[in-house]
């Protein structure tokens, strides 16, 4: 059974969303999309940014450290456990985290790409990144009383020109969040069979898409540089 984080509610934030009924089959749905990415973090260093901290208890008991970051402009939404930071400016040093996961981060963001940039930085050379995004045609995006419906949707090809323009290296895709964005329990309730029939024929509407990328290393390397080598040519005889 995963842990459960007290989150204070102001109305409207994405903290009271998650402590509604549409917020815990969210979280339900999407700790089971995550879970098949990251079964065991055991021993890494994992950082949920954005608004994260519902799903971060997957892998609090096994990681090394499992820390929460919060921007400012989300600042409603912080609980005790997590740290507020200014997106452009994250006050952790080069190289930190082995796994940083983004759920209502990039499509929130003043500036995604500053965003991924920061992220880069923290990240070690070997590690992963997993990005949840509103889907664009999905209906999530077009709710607004859910924190799916406030920022920027995307296609999954318009998420993995960012996440390659921020010098990562998308590897894998899911979709998740075909239960309809209702307040109806008994429509909630039933969200595996949606989730099920959705993989199964409509993975397109899906409410969310989530993508899994690795650190390009090589990418902050300039490139047509020119290697000068000195050369001693032998004395003729």
């Amino acid at each position: 059974m995963h842990g459960t984080v007290e989150i204070t509610a102001p109305a409207g934030s994405a903290a009271a969303f998650y402590a509604s009924p549409r917020g815990a089959t969210a979280i339900a749905v999407l700790r089971e999309r995550m879970a098949a990415f990251w079964p065991d973090l055991a021993g890494q260093s994992v950082l949920g940014l954005g608004f994260a901290e519902p799903y971060l208890p997957l892998w609090q008991n096994a990681a090394y450290r499992c820390l929460a970051a919060v921007p400012e402009k989300l600042a409603p939404a912080i609980s005790r456990h997590a740290c507020l930071v200014a997106e452009d400016r994250l006050p952790f040093p080069d190289l930190s985290f082995d796994r940083i996961l983004l759920v209502h981060g990039v499509d929130v963001a003043d500036d995604a790409r500053r965003l991924l940039r920061e992220v880069w930085r923290v990240l070690k050379d070997d590690g992963r990144i997993l990005v949840v995004a509103p889907n664009r045609i999905g209906l999530w995006a077009h709710v607004e009383s859910t924190p799916f419906g406030q920022g920027h949707p995307y296609s999954p090809g318009q998420l993995a020109a960012l996440l390659a323009a921020g010098m990562f290296r998308p590897e894998r895709r899911d979709a998740a969040l075909f239960v309809p964005p209702t307040n109806i329990r008994a429509v909630l309730r039933g969200w595996p069979v949606w989730e099920q029939a959705g993989h199964a024929v409509a993975r397109n509407l899906a409410g969310v898409t989530l993508t899994e990328a690795v650190k390009d290393a090589y990418a902050a390397l300039p490139t047509g540089a020119v290697v000068r080598r000195q050369v001693i040519a032998p004395e003729p005889i």
